[in-house]
């Protein structure tokens, strides 16, 4: 049974200047926890309760040593490029010095990658911060934006010429709600008074970092990578539509707004005094350092009705819905992209992610994830018809090249396009990914 991606003739996604690439990140496939520092998801792995399945990333794919054979694989999908994270503990040392092994294990990835005509988007922060520096306060303290720049700047030296693009950090929203708000990601810090000062401190981290990548690296893309979840009423009741845009501030233009504006959404006034960031004279002119262009990661909407304690609350996702129990909504992608297209003034985007948790079975060696093609066959055209809308969207990455560690929900959940089993470490490219690697070699 084949199953086809297809696009409009006349899309501009079918030009091979449309950029199709894979993602992945780091603690999510690498393994090797003995060769680099512990972060802060090895502690929370270790704490129980945490992760569903109580599993860690110390094998994860096992990509650390298996790496030369999945570059292969990444060649072998025809993809244009393939963006992968770095891991901060696995390059710098306590003492802040480059850590030569780690340091080689990627450049030997970035020039593998460059003998196969792959374009390398390096993502230098996809939530494993270095533990000992959790333990100096990490994301609450203000220093942790400096470490950040000092590690991208002998990180971007080191790299030199191999990279095409840099994202400074992967999804803030997450590290900051999930992490230090909610609870529900690594470090697990629970209170509304620290959410929005790690949010922050690791906005500045990205204004710091591009400082110096602007510098070190003049020639490559530099910016950042932010997920949006799109808010939608319950009902047309006006106390529901201000609840939605309440919770669309706090969620999402919280972290777009600062890069663009140089400002904060107006409800920051509305936030108890001990719940606001700590903004430094100069803050807001560092995070509003320009971008060459906006990493967008989706993948569903929220539904938000109005509560009187706390602004808003989140409803159940009606169906369908994928295995993590996100709602399928392809609407809400080119409805979201538009938006900010009209929102702010806007470098090129790429979208950094997409993509869906499935159930897979491998079936006489072979995986049909039929729903997961549907998935992204309608997302796909979600971003057309942005594009048509005036868009300017320069590339797509799936997510993720290959099943991995799915952060507090262990290997239980798999998004790749890639199925793995994880006693074997044995790859079988699922019907997507071929459906995908038609798509791509048809332009």
């Amino acid at each position: 049974m084949t199953v086809k991606l297809t696009l409009p003739a006349q899309s501009e996604m079918l030009s091979k200047d449309f950029i199709y690439g894979v993602a992945t990140a780091s603690f999510q496939i690498e393994g090797g926890a003995n060769n680099r520092l512990p972060c802060i998801w090895d502690t929370f792995c270790d704490t129980p309760g945490k992760v569903v399945d109580g599993s860690n990333g110390d094998i994860a794919c096992d990509h650390y040593n298996l790496w030369q054979q999945d570059v292969e694989l990444i060649a072998s999908l025809g993809v244009d490029a393939y963006r992968l994270s770095i891991s901060w503990p696995r390059v710098i040392n306590e003492s802040g010095e480059l850590n030569p092994a780690g340091v080689d294990y990627y450049l030997n990835i970035l020039d593998s990658l460059k003998s196969k005509n792959i374009k390398a988007f390096v993502t230098l922060y996809h939530w494993d911060l270095p533990q000992y520096l959790e333990d100096e306060g990490g994301w609450l303290n203000r220093a942790t934006a400096y470490k950040f720049r000092d590690y991208a700047d002998k990180i971007s030296l080191a790299f030199g010429d191999r990279v095409y693009s840099y994202a400074t950090l992967n999804e803030p929203f997450c590290s900051a709600f999930l992490g230090y708000e909610a609870g529900v990601h690594a470090p697990g810090i629970v209170g509304k008074e620290f959410g929005k000062k790690a949010a922050h401190h690791l906005l500045l981290a990205h204004g710091l970092a591009m400082q110096v990548l602007v510098k070190n690296s003049p020639n490559s893309q530099n910016g950042i990578v932010l997920n949006f979840t799109p808010g939608y009423p319950e009902s047309t009741s006006l106390a529901d539509i201000k609840a939605t845009a309440f919770a669309d501030d706090y969620f999402n233009q919280w972290y777009i707004k600062p890069i663009f504006d140089g400002e904060y959404p107006e409800i920051m006034a509305q936030l108890p005094t001990a719940h606001q960031p700590e903004i430094h004279e100069g803050d807001m002119a560092i995070i509003a350092h320009p971008t060459d262009f906006l990493g967008v990661n989706f993948y569903t909407r929220a539904i938000y009705r109005a509560d009187e304690d706390e602004h808003f609350i989140q409803i159940d996702a009606p169906e369908p819905r994928t295995d993590i129990g996100w709602e399928i909504y392809p609407k809400a992608f080119t409805e979201l992209l538009v938006s900010l297209n009209e929102k702010y003034t806007l470098p090129p985007i790429y979208i950094t992610e997409n993509g869906a948790a499935i159930a897979d079975k491998l079936v006489d060696g072979a995986v049909n994830d039929v729903d997961r093609i549907d998935y992204y066959q309608s997302h796909l055209n979600a971003v057309h018809d942005a594009i048509e809308q005036g868009v300017q969207i320069d590339g797509y990455f799936a997510w993720s090249l290959m099943d991995n560690f799915e952060w507090a929900e262990g290997y239980l959940k798999r998004f790749g396009i890639v199925y793995v089993d994880y006693d074997t470490q044995v790859r079988t490219i699922k019907a997507s990914g071929l459906a995908y690697k038609a798509l791509i070699s048809n332009r």
